[in-house]
């Protein structure tokens, strides 16, 4: 089974680059079997995971940033793959 683990976080208005420098720096261990990471508008980051495991396994997930980085805590998602026809 896949799993994929969505992290966003918003940072404070004029930090978003150094937000995403952050991230990008975040290292995982194990390693993913893929990871892409996001930027929007409003100095948003979005980091996701891609894992071979089942969703409730036990996975490394990018941490809260420090409160100078951010408006508010890190939201997050967890989804399964779903098999089509």
């Amino acid at each position: 089974m896949t799993v994929a683990l969505m992290w966003e976080a918003r940072a404070v208005a004029g930090r978003g680059e150094e937000l995403l420098s952050w991230a990008l720096a975040q290292e995982l261990t194990p390693s993913p079997l893929r990871r892409e990471t996001f930027r929007a508008p409003q100095d948003r980051v979005l980091v996701i995971t891609w894992w071979d495991a089942d969703d409730t396994a036990d996975l490394p997930e990018l941490p809260q940033p420090g409160a100078e980085f951010v408006t508010r805590a890190v939201h997050r998602w967890r989804f399964e793959s779903v098999a089509t026809a």
